[in-house]
């Protein structure tokens, strides 16, 4: 059997690094097709390594845009590297730009598809993620539901693909690398201590791309009585210069892009978390969260 396993983002990296790992033990082919969603080296790559993954096959250097933009460009330079090789399935994780591009590119083309954290509904349509999810999920031919309750959603909506329960991969990777993240010297690198900051991520596009809402938000956790440490995503560092917000004289520091494990590092010893990431919301079994 081969595969193609399409992802251009850090969390599709992520869903997918358990899948690939147990198909290559499997010694099935895998090809993966890296769309360049995330054009950043450390939003994309070191979590490869990290992962232990092949380096992909194909990167087809999408970069940034608007969403018909990603979603469009992704299609159109996909397709000729789906139909000239053959592929048993297409593996999609998600519900970005790309898990959209590469289901529709796939299902045009008759290859099957299947879905990685299929059926997650949060039923705000303002949300391209809420749209890209549902429209993936009803052309996909299996069906990899992570909770029993993502489970009801694809019987509620009749989807017509297979429907399996299989658990979080988020959650696989998470008890692979528990044991590891003592092991990071961040909290060494940033003079931090157990407790004593806040983390912060922000980068979805209904809270960057709007100037007001950007500054209120930076401005609100900037008067927060602790230092704030803020890992942040290209596309926010891109607005708050667009929009010259400085955060100058904020509690809020800004760093570089982490890899996984000192990301986990952080948000175990942070006295508080400040998100809109659906990743780092995910509180695992065991995991304590924090006041």
């Amino acid at each position: 059997m081969r595969i193609a396993v399409i992802l251009g983002t850090r969390p599709q990296i992520i869903k997918t690094a358990p899948v690939i790992q147990e198909a290559l033990r499997q010694k099935l082919e895998i090809e993966i097709i890296h769309t360049g969603q995330h054009y950043d080296y450390r939003l994309s790559q070191i979590f490869i390594g990290e992962f232990g993954l092949p380096e992909p096959g194909v990167n087809l250097e999408v970069g940034s845009g608007s969403h018909a933009y990603q979603t469009g460009e992704i299609m159109l330079r996909l397709e000729k590297y789906l139909a000239e090789d053959t592929y048993s399935l297409v593996l999609i994780p998600g519900d970005t730009n790309s898990a959209l591009a590469g289901a529709l590119t796939s299902v045009k083309l008759g290859i099957p598809v299947a879905h990685i954290e299929a059926g997650a509904r949060c039923y705000d349509m303002r949300m391209a993620e809420e749209i890209n999810r549902r429209l993936i999920d009803h052309c996909s031919k299996l069906l990899f539901a992570p909770t029993p309750n993502c489970k009801k959603n694809l019987e509620k909506e009749s989807v017509t693909g297979e429907i399996h329960l299989t658990g979080d991969t988020m959650y696989d990777i998470f008890l692979k690398f528990k044991d590891k993240v003592d092991g990071s010297d961040i909290l060494e690198r940033l003079k931090l201590s157990d407790k004593e900051y806040g983390l912060m991520t922000l980068h979805r596009a209904e809270n960057v791309d709007d100037p007001e809402r950007l500054r209120s938000i930076v401005e609100g956790i900037g008067k927060a009585e602790m230092k704030v440490i803020f890992p942040i995503h290209p596309r926010t560092a891109n607005r708050l210069k667009e929009y010259n917000i400085s955060l100058g004289r904020s509690n809020i520091s800004i760093i570089d892009p982490l890899s996984y494990i000192d990301m986990f590092k952080l948000l175990r010893h942070a006295r508080v978390a400040l998100t809109d990431s659906g990743g780092c919301r995910r509180r695992p079994s065991g995991l304590k969260p924090h006041a």
